[in-house]
């Protein structure tokens, strides 16, 4: 299923568009608040291309060779996300991930609240020591409502502590924005170039072509759409 808050919200915005800048409301010597500002979209489609897919996101999880990539727009306080982290992701990198068959990469589509936003830079600064993926997964372990504060800056960096980072490093690269042209860029991916309605949102690309998986669903979707794309790499 696709997450119904961000089905209403991905409606509602259907015809608009990123402006291109991330807006910190706040006051100097306290954490910002990001939001995204929005603006009418563009009378033409921007085609998708390769970097749709893969530039403005995460490191690959796995081998980067590997011959199937799954990208997955995803939003940290969205409820079907963490559905997916909890029943799927795990499964899906045990079977297809570490086994070198496919590569991961992660998106930002924040499309339900401020702090959605504020997790999405502390992730894109755990980059830069390395530990993305750690941060990644502490934050949806740590999920609890949407919009309830428990994603808030502060707890964002308790959260940072436990993934193992240097936090005043992460802290100081968060609270300037550092990725705040990357993240506008990947939700303007997913919005107005994909038309994205909800997340958690995968595209599974490989030498068969891409093949869309909408909400959290079971193992049973990606092993069909992996299985094809193999398949299609062995008929090649």
């Amino acid at each position: 299923m696709l997450h119904a808050p961000s089905l209403a919200i991905g409606a509602a915005a259907a015809s608009a568009v990123l402006a291109g800048a991330l807006l910190a409301a706040g006051v100097v010597g306290q954490a910002p608040v990001y939001t995204i500002e929005q603006a009418p979209r563009a009378p033409e489609p921007t085609a998708v291309s390769d970097a749709t897919y893969l530039a403005n996101g995460s490191p690959f999880l796995g081998d980067p060779g590997a011959p199937v990539t799954i990208v997955e727009f995803g939003d940290y306080q969205c409820q079907a996300c963490n559905r997916f982290f909890h029943q799927t992701e795990e499964e899906l990198v045990r079977r297809f991930i570490d086994t070198g068959q496919a590569r991961l990469i992660f998106k930002d589509f924040n499309i339900i609240g401020p702090d959605s936003v504020t997790a999405s830079h502390g992730a894109h600064c755990a980059t830069e020591q390395g530990r993305f993926w750690e941060f990644h997964d502490t934050v949806y372990g740590r999920w609890d409502g949407e919009n309830t504060g428990w994603a808030s800056r502060e707890n964002l960096e308790m959260m940072a502590a436990e993934a193992g980072l240097d936090v005043p490093r992460w802290s100081e690269c968060v609270d300037v924005g550092r990725y705040a042209g990357i993240i506008v860029a990947s939700n303007h991916d997913a919005r107005s170039v994909l038309n994205l309605g909800g997340t958690p949102a995968f595209f599974v690309i490989g030498p068969g072509g891409t093949t869309q998986i909408s909400g959290a669903q079971p193992i049973e979707a990606f092993e069909r759409a992996i299985a094809a794309q193999l398949g299609a790499d062995a008929a090649g």
